[in-house]
C-alpha cells in the first residue's frame, strides 16, 4: 500500500510522514532526500550544479538504500549532510533536471516494491505514484513555513532570508518541466497553517482507515 504526500518546502511533510509511519508501521521515504543526496555529492566532488552531463554521470553511479530510516548512498550514511545551506541553495536547480528525476524515481520504486510505504515530495501523487492508495497535499502560508524552518535551528539564515529562499524554491518547483508541484484532483488537501502536527496526523490516519475499509469491502 502506498500513501503519497506532496506539498511545498517547509510545510512539515517530513515530520508528519515520519509520525504517520511510526503509527502505521509503513516504511517512510523522503523523496527530497534523494535529490539532496545527489546535490551533496555533486558539491563534494566539485561538480558545478549547472553541468548537467556531469551531474547525470554521477547520479548513474549511485546506489540508494534505506537502513533504519536513514539514507545511504553507495554504502555511506549521508543523512547528516542533507540539510546544510549549500545543499539548500542548489537542490531545486538539480531536482529540475528531467533525466535526474527519472533516475531518482526509479530508485524510489525499487525500494518501494512489495512494501507498505509513505513517501513524500513534490510530485509523488501526480508523477511517481499516480495510483497511490491515498494521496495527500499539505500546504501552509509562506510565513508559517519560514517560521517553522527558522525554529528548526538548522539554517544560519535570518527569518527573512529563509522566507525569500522558500519563495524562490516555490517558484522553481511550480515551473519544472517535469514533476512540478501540483495538487492532484483526487488528493486530500490540508492547510496546516493553523494545525498542530498531531492534528494533521490524526486527519491523515483517519482517512487511511476509511480507504482501508473501502478496499476491504470491495
Amino acid at each position: 500500500m502506498v500513501i503519497a504526500i506532496d506539498g511545498p518546502a517547509g510545510v512539515g511533510k517530513s515530520t508528519i510522514s515520519r509520525q504517520i509511519a511510526e503509527k502505521t508501521g509503513f516504511l517512510y521515504l523522503n523523496s527530497g532526500n534523494f535529490y539532496r543526496a545527489v546535490t551533496y555529492l555533486v558539491l563534494r566532488k566539485g561538480i558545478e550544479p549547472s553541468d548537467t552531463e556531469a551531474v547525470l554521470n554521477l547520479a548513474e553511479t549511485l546506489d540508494f538504500t534505506i537502513k533504519e530510516g536513514e539514507l545511504f548512498v553507495n554504502g555511506e550514511n549521508i543523512e547528516e549532510f542533507l540539510h546544510n545551506d549549500s545543499v539548500d541553495a542548489s537542490v531545486a536547480q538539480l531536482s529540475s533536471i528531467v533525466p535526474l528525476r527519472r533516475i531518482v524515481n526509479k530508485a524510489i520504486h525499487k525500494i518501494s516494491e512489495a512494501l507498505d510505504i509513505i513517501v513524500e515530495g513534490r510530485d509523488m501523487t501526480t508523477v511517481v505514484f499516480p495510483d497511490a492508495d491515498l494521496k495527500i497535499f499539505l500546504d501552509a502560508s509562506v510565513e508559517t513555513r519560514a517560521k517553522r524552518r527558522f525554529e528548526q535551528g538548522v539554517s544560519k539564515m535570518t527569518l527573512e532570508e529563509i522566507k525569500n529562499a522558500i519563495e524562490k524554491r516555490d517558484e522553481i518547483d511550480r515551473n519544472k518541466e517535469e514533476g512540478s508541484l501540483k495538487i492532484s484532483p483526487d488528493a486530500l488537501y490540508l492547510d496546516t497553517s493553523d494545525l498542530t502536527i498531531g492534528q494533521v496526523c490524526e486527519k491523515v490516519i483517519e482517512t487511511l482507515r476509511i480507504v482501508k475499509n473501502s478496499t476491504q469491502e470491495k
